[in-house]
């Protein structure tokens, strides 16, 4: 042992029990962390008292048969003599979230996923013995309880404790009443706990919930059909993002978690799925930020014989349905302003429109290399040496349109350049027939007409392949694959990503995704 590392205290408790033995490790393991205090020393003595009893701290056999939500539901409006003529006792099971002891009787509030209800035990109800042991219960504890129905003499319905019983004990106290967790990262980091205290945390998951029905039922009825397709892959496309690694020790390869599943998704449309989507996970080796988690959830879709115009009408129809089933509203406020969901009150307008008219760039800057290029820099905007002109014009576009983009809009025909596997527009190859929607200032999904013709989608490749050979990390790879399922014909098509994570923030008017995703990616706890 090193001679500057302190000696360990000696841990003690106000307890004699033989029991306490059982609680050392975790207790010096709370030590070693500076976790250790009087409340929970408190909790292992009275842990012990009950054992010393005979009594299970974490027992499995008590029959739960009503959920507190149902009492409500069936008896908020029913008081006096027709309360007390109800024949019937409920078992209920929940977290004690609230304890207010009297000596001989104690009030306590039980919550379950549902909703939670007052609970009132007495001791000449129970008897002086089960009495003696229910006072050991902690704010914190999980517990079961059998009674009947009253109402307090200032209304409140509340559940007469017939028989108790502790189902899981707790060992360490729930944040105070009032003041719940308020450091954001301990939030997010000890979900868990935000989820019990925090009621906003767990209506902003439950309307998570909601969302990813209400996109599965619209894209159900309309014909398509849900698919998985891997997440480890040999090579990642579909986007243009940096991968993480991993490696196959059987096969000894090393492979690449997903980006995106749209390579796999239209080799599903060459052959004959017509209609597909997927709900899926995604990796991209990217920063943080309260836009961007490393994994997220992102809804893929493709539909033979449509084009980018088709997912435009679909895509509103979809985001104000989904607004009204969830919200109520096709309008919803979000971060002090009302966006408009609803269908015809979006704005459609073409990329080097935008870059003009939001972006106040005009044309003999964006279209000329070199005055588009000094005008990256002078933006402040880093530019890579043989950078194309689109991925310059973009860059324009990020730091001086996307962010006035508030209400719904969809820019589309974005450049070739930067679309590595969507469709020429016929009328002027420099462009796609691919759409960006945005909206709070963020982009909310990409789509486009599919890419069919595999000798275009080889040179495409290979352009990608020659920029990541330039130090582009974030540049496509080359999949002979994917190419050789399009040698055997694609039907023409669109398909759309839609950002799950962005799209709940939205709806659930939330600023960072962290809010959204239950446990998102954190630095490990230091010490």
């Amino acid at each position: 042992m090193s001679k500057n590392k302190k000696k360990a205290k000696k841990i003690k408790l106000a307890t004699k029990s033989a029991h306490a033995e059982r609680f050392m490790p975790m207790l010096e393991a709370l030590q070693s962390r500076d976790e250790l205090n009087p409340v929970i020393k408190t909790r292992v003595e009275k842990a012990c008292g009950l054992l010393d009893e005979n009594v299970h701290l974490y027992p499995n056999d008590f029959k739960r048969d009503t959920e507190i939500q149902e009492i409500w539901d069936q008896y908020i409006e029913v008081e006096g003599e027709e309360l007390e003529a109800v024949d019937r006792e409920f078992a209920i099971a929940g977290r004690v979230v609230s304890y207010r002891s009297f000596g001989k009787v104690t009030f306590f509030h039980v919550q379950d996923r549902s909703s939670k209800i007052q609970v009132y035990a007495a001791r000449d109800e129970l008897g002086a013995d089960p009495y003696k042991l229910f006072k050991k219960t902690d704010v914190g504890d999980i517990v079961g309880v059998v009674g009947g129905l009253f109402r307090t003499k200032t209304g409140e319905l509340t559940l007469k404790t017939k028989s108790f019983q502790l189902v899981s004990k707790s060992m360490r106290p729930l944040p105070e009443k009032y003041h719940g967790l308020k450091d954001v990262e301990t939030r997010y980091r000890q979900r868990y706990v935000d989820l019990i205290v925090t009621p906003r945390t767990k209506e902003i998951f439950e309307m998570r919930t909601a969302i990813v029905r209400e996109l599965r039922d619209f894209l159900d009825e309309k014909g398509f059909m849900e698919v998985e397709t891997p997440m480890m892959q040999a090579i990642p496309g579909g986007a243009t993002a940096k991968p993480f690694e991993t490696h196959h020790n059987a096969l000894d390869m090393k492979l690449y978690m997903r980006i995106a599943p749209e390579l796999y998704l239209k080799r599903l449309l060459v052959g004959g799925f017509e209609r597909v989507y997927e709900i899926n996970r995604n990796f991209r080796n990217e920063g943080i930020s309260t836009q961007h988690n490393p994994e997220f959830t992102m809804l893929e879709f493709y539909w033979a014989y449509a084009n980018f115009e088709d997912l435009m009408d679909l895509t509103e129809e979809m985001f104000s349905r989904i607004a009204k089933k969830v919200t109520g509203s096709s309008v919803v406020p979000y971060q002090g302003v009302d966006v408009d969901l609803s269908v015809g009150a979006w704005t459609r307008m073409a990329f080097h429109e935008s870059l003009e008219k939001i972006g106040g760039v005009p044309p003999e800057i964006y279209a000329d290399y070199d005055k588009c290029r000094d005008f990256v820099k002078e933006k402040g905007e880093k530019v890579i040496e043989g950078e194309k002109l689109g991925k310059l014009q973009a860059k324009l576009f990020d730091v001086l349109v996307e962010p006035k983009l508030v209400q719904p809009h969809f820019i589309y025909h974005y450049p070739t350049d930067i679309s590595p596997l969507s469709r020429r527009n016929e009328d002027n190859p420099d462009i796609t027939d691919r759409f960006e929607l945005f909206m709070t200032g963020r982009e909310m999904a990409n789509a486009f007409s599919e890419l069919n013709d595999p000798v275009d989608q080889r040179g495409r490749f290979e352009d990608q392949v020659a920029e990541k050979e330039a130090g582009d990390e974030e540049a496509h790879f080359m999949d002979d694959d994917y190419v050789r399922a399009l040698e055997y014909g694609m039907p023409p098509a669109a398909g759309q990503g839609v950002g799950i994570d962005r799209l709940v923030m939205l709806l659930t008017d939330s600023a960072s995704i962290r809010e959204v995703i239950l446990f998102p990616l954190l630095r490990p706890e230091v010490g």
